[in-house]
């Protein structure tokens, strides 16, 4: 349930009306077809004075999604931004199509983006961002003012992050304990996904087997003429009831794709936690570097040297450095220290920052986890009953058609 808040959803209604298939040319001059959508925006503002201004219209490729919230991750890397839908279809029973460019694949996608603009704009940090309004509201020029931005610098690579897992000291618990939820979160979804996949296969084969019956019963009528109009009516029964499985199969993609909503959340979740690591780990390599440069001036004004050091040795073999060369160390020291002081002070503001934000953040984001899913599952266990109540109804009225043979 989106609760609109003090966010751009009050000032803005947004909608993906429609997905169109068109074809083009790629920077190789490759011919290549391709889906774009059409993002309607309307600012309520002015509908609420009186006016009725004529909504806003631009098309919108997937890649162009992409770039937004890419953006997005490495402008606000304490968010779990929202995801995007799947690229290619994935956990699907057998009888749907993984093709991208199949109908049903492309509305799924539409509702998709559609969910993510909406998350988006209704996240109380990032609905306030200029470049989703550029994004909303400029069909023309909007990259270039994402690239000026210089994110792409900004991002940090998956080495350095992987590097900073391992090596980072003193991790924390709060983030530790995240990492385990996301974990959770995707083996209980992707679990999830799968065994939904194996019943809608299963179930499709049964109400299959009730479209057989309904054939049965329509030849028995035509051989038995005394008993042809009970089989023709129970014949009436199955074949509607084997009809009925494409729509709730259909119906059972809308769920499925809000569960697999929260298995590309997780890898959000995550990112966040990989960002708190690398943030920590270059405060400690600070502090550490910081320490170090200390050390080097304490033993260099006392002349006492406590660790072994290719330096110290050299000095012993060769006699100690002249004043004027010790002096000059000494003020170099002292600058580096200064730096170090600073570049500490900047990592630990950094550090405190992300994980006062990110905090605050994944509470936030456990809360609408638990919201959504119960919502989505709850939802899902009532069309379930409703096919099963359908199902004794469909025999309870095929025995009727057989009691008045």
């Amino acid at each position: 349930m989106l609760d609109e808040g003090s966010t751009l959803l009050r000032r803005m209604e947004i909608c993906i009306a429609e997905a169109e298939k068109r074809s083009g040319k790629t920077a190789m001059s490759m011919q290549e077809t391709f889906t774009v959508y059409l993002v309607e925006t309307r600012l309520t503002d002015a509908v609420a004075e009186g006016r009725s201004p004529a909504p806003n219209f631009l098309w919108r490729r997937y890649s162009e999604f992409e770039l937004l919230r890419s953006y997005l991750m490495v402008t606000y890397p304490y968010v779990v931004v929202p995801p995007l839908p799947e690229k290619r279809a994935e956990f699907v029973w057998h009888k749907l199509s993984a093709d991208n460019m199949d109908p049903d694949f492309v509305e799924r996608r539409r509702v998709g983006l559609e969910n993510f603009l909406l998350r988006v704009a209704l996240h109380p940090v990032l609905s306030d961002d200029k470049i989703l309004h550029h994004f909303l509201t400029e069909e023309h020029g909007w990259k270039e003012v994402v690239y000026e931005t210089g994110f792409q610098a900004k991002a940090d690579s998956r080495l350095r992050a992987l590097n900073a897992t391992f090596r980072v000291r003193n991790p924390d618990k709060r983030f530790l304990e995240m990492k385990h939820y996301s974990d959770q979160l995707q083996s209980n979804t992707s679990q999830l996904l799968r065994a939904r996949a194996r019943v809608a296969d299963g179930l499709y084969g049964v109400y299959k087997v009730h479209g057989n019956y309904g054939r049965v019963f329509s030849e028995w009528s035509a051989i038995e003429k005394e008993m042809g109009d009970g089989l023709q009516s129970a014949g009436h029964h199955m074949d509607a009831y084997a009809a009925s499985i494409d729509d709730i199969l259909e119906e059972e993609e809308h769920y499925a794709d809000q569960i697999k909503e929260y298995l590309s959340y997780s890898e959000a979740l995550r990112a966040v936690c990989r960002k708190h690591e690398l943030t920590q780990f270059e405060l400690e390599m600070s502090s550490q570097d910081l320490v170090s440069k200390k050390q080097q001036r304490e033993e260099l004004a006392t002349g006492i040297v406590r660790t072994f050091s290719l330096k110290g040795m050299t000095n012993k073999l060769f006699g100690q450095e002249a004043p004027e060369q010790r002096e000059a160390r000494l003020r170099l020291l002292e600058e580096l220290i200064a730096e170090g002081e600073e570049t500490v002070r900047e990592k630990t503001a950094e550090w405190r920052e992300h994980v006062e934000k990110a905090c605050v953040e994944m509470q936030r984001f456990k809360e609408q986890t638990d919201r959504d899913l119960r919502e989505a599952l709850i939802s899902y266990a009532v069309m379930q009953i409703g096919m099963c109540k359908k199902g004794v109804q469909v025999w309870s009225n095929a025995r009727e058609c057989f009691l008045k043979m």
